[in-house]
């Protein structure tokens, strides 16, 4: 069991580096989306299966999620343990993933009409707002578990969970209402 003093001595060393890639993770992604490339080179074709694969990430996330409520809730701390890291695992790949195909394909525009292009944009501006959340808040919910301070854990994961949860469903949601305008 990790003291006080030693939970203190590696949060000074921790803390700036999970700051520093909150801050360095969403700027990079930023940059490379928007990074002026040569898209007539590229084949949207060969990639056309990421968009689905995004979506199982995101899903399979929501599921890891809520079964590592559902091991905690009652106990089973190795279970709720193994469902958190796979859920990080999997949006981890999914971040990855997602950056090589929109550094890779153009845009795809959202071809919807009327209410449902409202509803669209309110999906995928609360999901791209809270996404960029989620980088301090698992790492810092992480951290806090693997330090063993479960007291400030537990406070933190209380935020981390529902706003994870909802990225991930919401990923889903963005990625069926988006499926008939990505390029085949």
């Amino acid at each position: 069991m990790f003291t006080s003093k030693d939970i203190q001595a590696k949060e000074r060393i921790l803390m700036p580096i999970i700051i520093a890639l909150s801050i360095v993770i969403p700027l990079v992604v930023a940059i490379l989306m928007y990074m002026p490339r040569n898209v007539a080179d590229s084949e949207p074709a060969r990639l056309s299966y990421l968009p689905l694969f995004h979506a199982v990430l995101n899903g399979s996330t929501a599921i890891f999620l809520v079964g590592g409520l559902y091991f905690i809730k009652i106990k089973k701390i190795p279970f709720h343990r193994v469902c958190m890291l796979v859920a990080f695992a999997l949006s981890s790949i999914f971040l990855v993933s997602y950056v090589i195909y929109h550094y890779s394909v153009p845009p795809a525009p959202y071809g919807g009409q009327g209410m449902i292009r409202n509803v669209y944009f309110f999906v995928l501006i609360t999901h791209i707002i809270l996404a960029a959340s989620i980088v301090p808040l698992t790492l810092i919910t992480l951290y806090r578990a693997f330090s063993a301070d479960y007291a400030k854990h537990k406070k933190i994961a209380r935020y981390t969970f529902p706003v994870w949860l909802y990225v991930a469903i919401t990923g889903v949601v963005v990625y069926l209402m988006m499926q008939p305008y990505y390029p085949v």
